[in-house]
């Protein structure tokens, strides 16, 4: 299983949970990003991601691994959509097993903190009024 991924097309859930499930697992956390329509108080009407995918990838799966070794989790995956994004759209998903949910929930924040200040993914916002602004990364 790739731990991480960018998509270029919608993605669904259920099977990603589904390879998160284990006998050693008793928890699971999630986390679900979505295109909203605003952002520092401009409305936003969509937005396209890029990124540079083998380099997204790789740091993606780092911090995974990094996750893995860091919380007792006892599994975990990201997956990123690419590509242009309407309003409501899922744009991250991170889901997270562990033994107990205080770890999940610990790593499961943690991933997605790393993702969006570490991975090579930029965000071009498309505003109701003013210039498009690209993105990158949360600082």
């Amino acid at each position: 299983m790739n731990r991480f991924a960018i998509s270029e097309e919608p993605f669904l859930i259920a099977p990603l949970r589904e390879q998160l499930l284990g006998h050693d697992a008793g928890a699971y956390a999630s986390f679900e990003g979505w295109v909203r329509d605003h952002n520092e108080g401009r409305a936003v009407q969509g937005l396209f991601y890029e990124s540079y995918r083998a380099l997204a990838e790789t740091e993606g799966q780092a911090i995974i691994d990094q996750a893995l070794e860091r919380f007792a989790i006892t599994r975990a995956a990201c997956v990123h959509r690419t590509g242009e994004l309407a309003l409501g759209e899922l744009a991250v998903w991170v889901g997270v097993s562990a033994g107990h949910r205080g770890p999940a929930f610990e790593a499961c924040r943690w991933i997605i903190d790393e993702v969006k200040s570490r991975v090579p993914i930029w965000k071009h916002e498309r505003y109701a009024t003013g210039a498009p602004t690209w993105l990158h990364p949360d600082p």
